[in-house]
């Protein structure tokens, strides 16, 4: 009978020890893609910004043509690029063309996601 009352506890012993071994193991998270943090990191410090406003700068520059020297490419905001101009005549005259050069500028810059593109007359100065 000892020998049964002993088999008993020992039972519960391993139990208590597989549920506390449960309780204490330490999960480890899958480890991130290096590409990922830098991703991350230069979102957060705001050099990704100034990359794509870069790149955002220079299809500007290609699409506009004989219109470049007397624009400026501005902020892309929820998919609408700014464009300050020199004058009326040049805002009119881009107007015309701007679904061809919305177009064009969805072709050169494709991860901003341009959609519309705004006019601004402004003094550059």
């Amino acid at each position: 009978m000892d020998d049964d009352l002993i088999k008993h506890y020992q039972k519960i012993d391993e139990r208590n020890l597989h549920s506390d071994f449960r309780l204490k193991q330490v999960r480890v998270r899958q480890a991130k893609k290096m590409s990922d943090i830098v991703s991350q990191l230069l979102i957060k410090k705001g050099y990704a910004q100034v990359q794509t406003a870069e790149a955002c700068d220079a299809a500007w520059k290609q699409v506009a043509g004989r219109f470049a020297n007397q624009t400026r490419c501005g902020k892309v905001r929820r998919g609408v690029l700014e464009v300050l101009v020199a004058n009326s005549a040049i805002l009119q005259d881009l107007t015309f063309q701007k679904t061809k050069l919305v177009k064009y500028l969805g072709e050169l810059v494709a991860d901003q996601k341009i959609k519309d593109v705004k006019f601004r007359v402004a003094n550059f100065d």
